[in-house]
């Protein structure tokens, strides 16, 4: 919409935070972006993720748990999204306005890709030299907003952002990257069975899953009824940063 000259002004620049671990449609889909947009996006990255959750304690997961006792839970720590993804794009958006040390005023006008039926996921900025705004959201648009605007305009239908092992996916997600992209899906199985090897024998005094059910990723049953269900996948979504 920017390039088209709907919402104003014209970006620098769009990033994207890569945590190497995104479905395969999502590189294709900014590969077609990338050659299409009067302005560059730069992509960002702190690392494997999944290599890092696996070898490292300090990087945590929203997993679902179930421990010795039968007992359910869920752990809250999010520091997926805060190192592999805001750290990442507020060190670039520093890099692309040339932030000085202890700047106060602001310097950053980073936009951010909320739509309108998803406005309490909207957050100011943490930081004094920068100021958020959610163009979506001032001209009211909605997420089949635009996905019909896409589709007017003759592009191909975008593909969620996120890791193939998140676990804020709903089960349309799941059931979409099963039939999909199946690959990816095996992928996601066998991290759940890694991680469950590695975090068992110390970190963790439960067993990790995925899935909301407690049940191996590749042996859940997908219940999906609602024929929109995948418009409505963020609702969990932390800082509403994934995949800006």
């Amino acid at each position: 919409m920017a390039a088209a000259g709907e919402i104003t002004p014209m970006p620098d620049a769009a990033i994207f935070a890569d945590t190497q671990n995104e479905p395969s449609s999502v590189y294709t889909w900014l590969d077609w972006l990338e050659k299409r947009l009067p302005f560059p996006v730069r992509r960002v990255s702190k690392g494997n993720l999944r290599k890092k959750a696996l070898s490292q304690a300090t990087v945590g997961l929203p997993v679902y748990t179930r421990n010795e006792k039968g007992e359910q839970g869920k752990i809250r720590n999010r520091n997926c999204t805060r190192d592999f993804k805001l750290v990442p794009l507020k060190q670039e958006e520093r890099v692309i306005a040339g932030i000085k040390r202890g700047q106060k005023e602001i310097g950053v006008v980073c936009w951010i890709g909320i739509s309108a039926d998803e406005v309490y996921r909207m957050k100011p900025s943490r930081e004094p030299w920068a100021e958020h705004r959610f163009p979506l959201v001032e001209i009211g648009l909605s997420r089949a907003d635009c996905l019909r605007w896409m589709e007017a305009h003759g592009f191909p239908k975008p593909p969620r952002s996120a890791c193939v092992f998140c676990p804020f996916h709903n089960d349309a997600e799941w059931k979409r990257l099963r039939d999909e992209e199946p690959a990816e899906f095996a992928a996601a199985a066998e991290f759940e069975r890694q991680l469950q090897e590695s975090k068992v024998n110390g970190t963790f005094r439960t067993v990790p899953y995925l899935h909301r059910s407690i049940v191996p990723l590749d042996q859940v049953k997908f219940a999906v009824s609602e024929p929109d269900a995948n418009l409505n996948l963020f609702n969990n979504e932390c800082e509403g940063m994934c995949g800006v």
